[in-house]
């Protein structure tokens, strides 16, 4: 399926806009003010002239009416175009970001079909927790194709494209993967072309954001590139929980030579934020609870600063034969003290209302440091073998991440205000209801918490080297071949303090993965393919847990650690894809099966690293179905839908055997249209659908009430609507409209295992937004 057509890489943002609003008053212009001296030079009609225009203008900047379909991946190592690819490959473009009116990729990317959200152990409020296809991903996180390790909040101001891998992609990624990847593509510098886009926007519940996006071409082989964010908003119907970002993206390209060049850049992002832990469960309505108060003490914070250092290095030596290297050096660091509240009864002791029903306040909180450092080298090789079109690439990576975790020394100046029982019995504590269930008057400053960060609980450092082989080999003219082996060879290192007594954990090992994938031409303009891939996870290979076994953390003693093999995940999937409309929508359709085996469960306390080990496991089957680009040159799609059932084949617990993973959502569709009837005017909306899931630990059944013969902790199903609308004023300035969540729904993203708390969904906003490009 146009396997000869030679695509533009990543489609850039300036000439997105161009080509949504300015293109047809380019050609317009252009042909009217050249027209008739073409004529009477004998260069061709008016009509053919501005044909030709249209077309130099498509060539650039991509398909101009199919702004929300990207032609291919922009990691090197994907040598075929997505239509080409046979694997759900899901891309975001910058524009259906921009009309989604979603800026953090935990938005961006939890919204799209079978994905869900999850939430971490204490209430961990570090960051993104992917669920793909029923696996976790967090860790599996990526930037221009190197891992972005640790959790922390990512932002998409700096990226040009988002990509969703969907089915393990381990000859890809590396360890982990079982259910996919996110790869965001960062804007580089170009010597193409100068020009400054700045997009600012105002709204509801005192939101700004202003992002600058400059280019500037300094001569035809050196180039930079500055983008800025400045952003402040209010949570929605949430007062006093606030989200800040301060980011920075400076970017360099040098051509020191025809077939050398450099591209470096430096990324900063501040994050900081007032968390919101959202609602609870409550287990005797079996639903969580609605319309509830910001509770959040004003000491509540979650900050996190990235920085990031990255130079790439590409050579050519000729068409056939170029060398590419990403190098990257960065440190995150995170820390958050939240308040979490559930549902309970005060004790007999209870001085003021005995035995009454109160909602008790908790602290979760935990910082987060990470160092790291990697480097790619990726060799493109087009060579034949046996006379038969060979793609290939040989890679080498190397990478060496550093975390420490840690809590806070945390002291109550607060003066409590009710008794409730707890584990540990009768336990002096904060409620922010009065003894008659009304909301207390200073619920907002009950705690009165002082901190100072802590010692460090578990220090932990993996160290990998990873050797890879991958080809696309053309046996006909309809049929490619694909094939991919990776082996990862690692040293992992975690010193974990746990109730005062510390462990030193060391082992090491080698991970062996690839895939086998063939695509067979049916048409011009469809095929079918089959994939088969695997991956695998390691003891203590989620980092921001140490020793908890239930989170992804270590399970077993030092010795036991050494002894368990790797969690290992096969994927069949079966799919086909179609270019219709003249190849500006792509169709897919996919059946996919994902079997874990050699699971790691936790028994007993979630605390501990107590576990057994390689004892689980558990499948994933289901269909998806996706439409990207254009139906018209009018209307615009980007939809995916995916219907999934999941269950636990093998447990320690003979009672979870049958049971659904945790967090896993059967029924899931996101869908975009974007309706654009004149060059000046486009407008569109958004449908996100989930259906129920339920609460629980990673790689396990979800969490189940023996006595009631049902789960524990219901995570409703919900529909949120988006609206949006562009007004083009010129070709240099347009004018935006987003609302969010239009019907002001209230719905629940994910819930901690036992019900203790439940995250919210952001209410409506209405923001408006002006981008000016000069």
């Amino acid at each position: 399926m146009s396997r000869s057509t030679k695509y533009p890489g990543v489609l850039g943002s300036r000439a997105l806009c161009l080509a949504l609003s300015a293109a047809p008053l380019a050609v317009t212009a252009a042909a009217d003010s050249s027209c008739s001296e073409a004529v009477e030079g004998g260069e061709g009609t008016c009509e053919q002239q501005a044909a030709s225009k249209q077309i130099e203008i498509v060539e650039v900047y991509g398909i101009s009416t199919s702004p929300y379909r990207a032609e291919r991946s922009g990691d090197v190592r994907r040598l075929m175009s997505l239509s080409d690819t046979p694997q759900t490959l899901s891309i975001l473009t910058q524009q259906q970001i921009k009309d989604s009116g979603k800026t953090d990729l935990k938005q961006i990317v939890s919204a799209q079909a079978g994905i869900t959200l999850g939430t971490g152990e204490n209430g961990n409020a570090f960051g993104d927790r992917y669920i793909i296809r029923g696996h976790e991903a967090r860790s599996d996180v990526f930037v221009d194709g190197l891992r972005d390790p640790g959790m922390t909040t990512r932002e998409s101001f700096a990226s040009e494209q988002v990509e969703i891998t969907k089915g393990p992609s381990a000859t890809f990624a590396g360890r982990g993967s079982s259910g996919g990847a996110v790869n965001s593509i960062t804007k580089q510098a170009t010597p193409d072309e100068s020009f400054n886009n700045v997009d600012a926007g105002v709204g509801t519940d005192d939101y700004y954001r202003v992002v600058l996006d400059s280019n500037m071409a300094i001569t035809e082989d050196s180039a930079v590139r500055l983008n800025l964010l400045k952003a402040d908003e209010t949570v929605p119907d949430r007062d006093g929980i606030e989200r800040s970002r301060d980011g920075l993206l400076l970017s360099g390209y040098v051509g020191a030579t025809d077939k050398l060049s450099f591209i470096g850049d430096a990324y900063y992002l501040n994050a900081e934020d007032v968390p919101d832990l959202g609602s609870y469960f409550d287990s005797d309505a079996r639903e969580p609870v609605e319309d509830i108060p910001v509770y959040a003490q004003r000491e509540d914070f979650l900050d996190t600063e990235v920085k990031a250092f990255t130079l790439r290095t590409n050579y050519e030596f000729n068409e056939d034969l170029s060398l590419h290297n990403a190098t990257r050096f960065g440190s995150t660091d995170n820390g958050y003290v939240t308040t979490g509240a559930r549902g309970t009864v005060r004790d007999e002791s209870d001085p003021v209302a005995p035995g009454a029903d109160t909602v008790y306040l908790s602290t979760h909180q935990g910082w987060q440091e990470v160092e790291y450092g990697a480097t790619q080298f990726n060799l493109n090789w087009d060579q034949p073998v046996f006379g038969l079109d060979s793609k290939w690439i040989l890679g080498l990576e190397y990478s060496d991440e550093k975390v420490d975790n840690g809590v806070y020394d945390i002291s109550y100046n607060g003066d409590p205000n009710c008794i409730v029982a707890g584990r540990r019995g009768a336990t002096e504590g904060y409620c922010m209801v009065d003894g008659g269930g009304q909301l207390v008057s200073d619920v907002n400053s009950l705690m009165q918490r002082q901190y100072t960060e802590g010692d460090t609980d578990a220090q932990s450092e993996i160290e990998t080297v990873s050797l890879y082989a991958m080809n696309v080999l053309s046996l006909t003219e309809d049929l490619d071949l694909f094939l991919g082996l990776r082996q990862d060879s690692f040293d992992y290192q975690n010193d974990v303090v746990s109730r005062g007594e510390a462990s030193a954990y060391d082992y090491s090992d080698d991970l062996t993965n690839g895939h086998l994938g063939m695509r067979y031409d049916l048409s011009d303009i469809g095929n079918i393919y089959f994939n088969y891939a695997t991956a695998t996870n390691i003891n203590g290979g989620e980092s921001d847990v140490g020793g908890s076994c239930g989170y992804g953390g270590l399970c077993g003693d030092p010795e036991q650690v050494g002894a368990s093999k790797p969690e290992r995940v096969e994927n069949v999937e079966i799919g086909t894809k179609w270019e219709l409309f003249d190849s500006r929508l792509l169709a897919t359709a996919a059946l996919f099966q994902i079997t874990k085996s050699d699971v790691m469960e936790n028994v007993g306390s979630d605390y501990e690293t107590l576990g057994t080990l390689n004892t689980g496991k558990n499948r994933v089957e289901g269909v998806e179905f996706s439409l990207t680009g254009a139906i018209t040159d009018q209307l615009s799609i980007q939809m995916s839908a995916t219907i999934m059932d999941s269950e636990v084949l093998k447990s320690i617990d003979e009672e979870n055997e049958g049971r659904t993973l945790s967090n896993f959502a059967d029924e899931s569709l996101y869908v975009q249209l974007r309706y654009q009837p004149s060059d000046a005017f486009a407008f569109g909306a958004s449908a996100t659908y989930q259906s129920e899931m339920y609460g629980g630990q990673p790689d396990s059944a979800a969490g189940y009430d023996d006595e009631l013969g049902d789960y524990s902790v219901v995570v409703p199903s919900y529909t949120v609507y988006d609206l949006f609308a562009d007004y083009y004023y010129s070709e240099d300035l347009n004018f935006r409209l987003n609302v969010g969540n239009a019907l002001d729904e209230e719905y629940w993203t994910a819930a901690y295992r036992s019900g203790a708390f439940m995250y919210l969904g952001d209410a409506r906003s209405v923001k408006a937004s002006v981008t000016w490009q000069f």
